[in-house]
């Protein structure tokens, strides 16, 4: 029994102590609303070819959060599309490595009360770091919680600009 005990010990330990690394590695990173709003930026941007670190994102969000795109339908209705993160990755992730992917911060406008937040954040999307024109712009519209020693990303509702819904003035830069 002490066998065994003491084999359980000696192979859990370092994947333990490597967790706990992880972890405080990226909770350093979104003890700010600044610092975790970047850094959701961040680890969803990168060239073609360059892998993400999904680890980080997972970590970012609420086990049961959601990201939800919104916009227009082919009949004029508006409708929305809710995933997990997990199937963000997996519908997401390959694309993002096959095309390169890199969104901007443009603007952003923040509401907080206590350890709950809002961040309406102005974005645009780039295939590379040299492009000159975005593909794409939008707003993020991220609800974040205050755990007591990091930021956690509750849902992430976007939507992109269209000719008919462009953005406001209000949620440029100035």
């Amino acid at each position: 029994m002490r066998k065994t005990i003491l084999v359980i010990i000696v192979v859990i330990t370092p994947y333990i102590s490597f967790s706990q690394t992880t972890n405080e590695k990226y909770q350093e990173k979104l003890t700010t609303l600044d610092s975790t709003i970047k850094s959701l930026y961040q680890v969803i941007s990168g060239a073609k070819g360059e892998e993400r670190d999904w680890d980080f994102l997972r970590y970012m969000f609420h086990p049961k959060a959601e990201l939800i795109a919104s916009g227009k339908r082919k009949d004029g209705s508006y409708g929305s599309k809710h995933v997990t993160v997990e199937e963000y990755i997996k519908t997401s992730g390959k694309w993002m490595l096959e095309n390169g992917f890199f969104e901007k911060e443009l603007h952003r406008v923040t509401e907080q009360f206590g350890q709950i937040a809002h961040v309406f954040t102005t974005y645009e999307c780039f295939n590379s770091k040299t492009d000159k024109e975005p593909f794409m712009r939008g707003i993020n519209s991220v609800q974040l919680m205050y755990n007591g020693k990091r930021w956690v990303i509750m849902s992430l509702y976007f939507t992109q600009e269209t000719k008919d819904n462009p953005i406001p003035k209000k949620y440029l830069p100035n």
